[in-house]
């Protein structure tokens, strides 16, 4: 069965411009922050105001910060600890600047092949969405200094590392990634509810010259995990004028590319992102009965809102 598909315009402006005024400073020096527009369009797609968004992975807090200003709550994991302590003053803030979040962006600090072990215990079966990301290769990370700023030679590219910890998942082979995002996605199925989303950005990038199509190898990692694959969409890193893309390529993407070419090999910036949907199988709300048979209030401590059963014995039903 071919599965639904389409196109998010989530570049209307840079990521850079996305990020201004809503982000403490050193947020930049991330090496694989998760696109502004593409964690917001997500949470507006399939969340609704009050829902728990989940990020085991989440960098800087981009999609927890989102989620705060559309009035979601938000729950995230951070393997370094450098970026943990950016991502919870990042939320806070967002929690002051928004006035929208119904509670506080919850930041914990640990492995997310552990999630269900970090979390809230009153947390797990009660995420809406997952919004993730694995870690990419290097050759898509990265900023770039002139010589004018450096006093060096050339250009010299920065903020292209995580930490020097060799468990960080960013620095072990595609392998070893893959069977640790497949655990990953195992624990964010039993953090969702029944009939939660869960969506994973990813893009392919080149090795030593070789294609690694981390996109399909994501997607058997969630059917592997125990979720449903729904959609396959793709989220735009090019503005839209008159009908036509607007490229905000980086220049170690154009180098990249104009190296490439001159070795044969008809490589193209990359202008978007694959974007996968799953779903974890079930009703939606399914086993969160009403408190008692005469109250149509659900009890969940991250939700409130009515139950649309009247049969109360059917178990509360959500949206």
């Amino acid at each position: 069965m071919t599965r639904p598909s389409s196109v998010w315009s989530t570049a209307p402006t840079s990521a850079p411009a996305q990020r201004k005024d809503r982000y403490v400073p050193g947020s930049a020096a991330h090496p694989a922050k998760m696109h502004p527009g593409i964690a917001a369009h997500a949470i507006r797609a399939y969340t609704q105001p009050g829902d728990l968004v989940l990020d085991p992975m989440r960098g800087i807090g981009t999609t927890l910060v989102e989620a705060l200003h559309l009035g979601r709550n938000a729950l995230g994991i951070e393997y370094e600890p450098k970026w943990a302590t950016l991502a919870s003053l990042n939320t806070r803030t967002a929690v002051q600047e928004s006035g929208m979040g119904t509670g506080p962006g919850i930041v914990r600090c640990g492995d997310a092949r552990h999630l269900t072990d970090l979390v809230p215990a009153d947390a797990r079966g009660e995420v809406d969405l997952v919004v993730t990301s694995p870690p990419y290769g290097p050759s898509v990370h990265g900023q770039g200094r002139s010589s004018r700023e450096t006093g060096e030679t050339g250009v010299v590219k920065k903020d292209f590392r995580y930490g020097h910890d060799r468990t960080n998942l960013a620095h072990v082979s595609t392998d070893q990634l893959l069977e640790a995002f497949t655990a990953i996605l195992a624990q964010c199925r039993t953090m969702l509810r029944p009939g939660g989303t869960a969506v994973v950005t990813t893009r392919p990038w080149r090795e030593r010259g070789e294609l690694i199509d981390l996109p399909s190898a994501v997607l058997a990692a969630g059917r592997a995990a125990g979720l449903v694959p729904s959609e396959r969409c793709v989220a735009l890193l090019a503005g839209i004028r008159n009908g036509r893309l607007v490229t905000r390529p980086s220049f170690f993407q154009m180098k990249n590319v104009r190296d490439a070419r001159r070795q044969g090999i008809p490589l193209s910036v990359v202008q978007h992102e694959d974007v996968l949907i799953f779903t974890r199988p079930g009703l939606k709300g399914a086993g969160k009965p009403c408190v008692n048979g005469n109250s149509p209030t659900c009890a969940e401590t991250f939700h409130s809102r009515t139950c649309p059963h009247r049969d109360h014995r059917r178990g509360c039903q959500r949206r």
